[in-house]
């Protein structure tokens, strides 16, 4: 931590670079998926718009990267996002509906969600 100009502390825990890449991870996810449901052959409107809410999700997580300390309150947004579509999907994908593509974008949103909640509670300085 170092000192302002009138040597207040500026900054604070350092973070570690691991959740600054898993947060920028995190992003790039939601980017693509968000813009494959945005450009999807023949989308329908609701698909344009989950579309166009994940992709905002990654700008949000962009956000977290670039400054993990200011914007972590926000990731509980993310955490309630990621399980709720996990919670939704789940009983479909397993049921047959969705194919193994689903249950990968499925299992890579619990994982980031399990990850959010990690660096909540537990990890928000040094490395893991």
């Amino acid at each position: 931590m170092s000192e302002g100009r009138l040597g207040a502390p500026v900054g604070g825990t350092e973070i570690g670079s691991f959740w600054r890449i898993f947060f920028w991870a995190a992003a790039l996810f939601n980017f693509l998926i968000g813009l494959a449901g945005m450009l999807a052959p023949v989308p329908s409107i609701d698909e344009r718009i989950i579309g166009l809410l994940v992709f905002c999700f990654g700008v949000i997580y962009a956000l977290v990267a670039r400054d993990p300390q200011r914007y972590a309150k926000v990731l509980w947004a993310g955490v309630i996002g990621k399980l709720g579509v996990v919670g939704l999907m789940l009983p479909t994908v397993l049921g047959g509906d969705g194919g193994a593509l689903s249950i990968v974008i499925l299992s890579l949103d619990a994982v980031f969600a399990l990850g959010f909640l990690a660096f909540l509670f537990l990890g928000r300085s040094g490395e893991v």
